[in-house]
């Protein structure tokens, strides 16, 4: 029990503050279709966790029975949960048509919490980084370092590979080969 009233705080203590450019808010339940554990889509229109970058579908880790596990079909399944268990509300921060960005937050034991920082505290999502290599949010990149420091989640497999870095090879290596 000490554990989860620890996990708690920590969790309130670094969840940045869930304030959206956009009031309008929207909640997160009827028909949703879940592409990732950052990207969802309601009907035709696609979101994406503001700042949040999940395990990439198709990467892997290798769990405690040395068995291989697909890393982007664990960071959908907890972000299916949390969904499911908090019924989070969103708001649109960066609208565009083909994919719009939101912050989410949901209320756990009466408070507001950060959606993104909730996944990456839990060590299922990741703090995703700008083409510079820096945290796009810099209070996710708190949260994940507090994570890895607790081998939480995904962390406690050595083999785990931060997707952004899996993302910026690839993205020097298709450089690498372009005229």
């Amino acid at each position: 029990m000490r554990g989860a009233s620890i996990l708690a705080a920590t969790i309130a203590i670094i969840a940045s503050p869930c304030a959206a450019a956009s009031s309008e808010f929207f909640s997160l339940s009827g028909d949703m279709t879940l592409e990732s554990g950052d990207t969802w889509s309601i009907g035709a229109k696609r979101y994406r966790l503001y700042g949040v970058q999940s395990c990439i579908r198709g990467t892997s880790y290798t769990d405690r029975r040395g068995s291989k596990q697909d890393c982007g079909d664990a960071s959908l399944a907890v972000l299916a949960a949390f969904m499911q268990d908090t019924r989070p509300s969103c708001a649109p921060i960066v609208p565009d048509a083909d994919l719009t960005y939101a912050v989410c937050y949901a209320t756990v034991a009466g408070q507001r919490l950060d959606l993104g920082t909730m996944l990456i505290s839990e060590g299922f999502g990741f703090a995703a980084l700008d083409p510079s290599g820096l945290p796009i949010n810099p209070a996710y990149a708190v949260a994940e370092q507090h994570a890895r420091a607790r081998k939480a989640g995904l962390w406690q497999f050595p083999d785990v590979q931060h997707p952004s870095l899996l993302i910026g090879r690839a993205s020097g290596a298709d450089q690498r080969r372009s005229p």
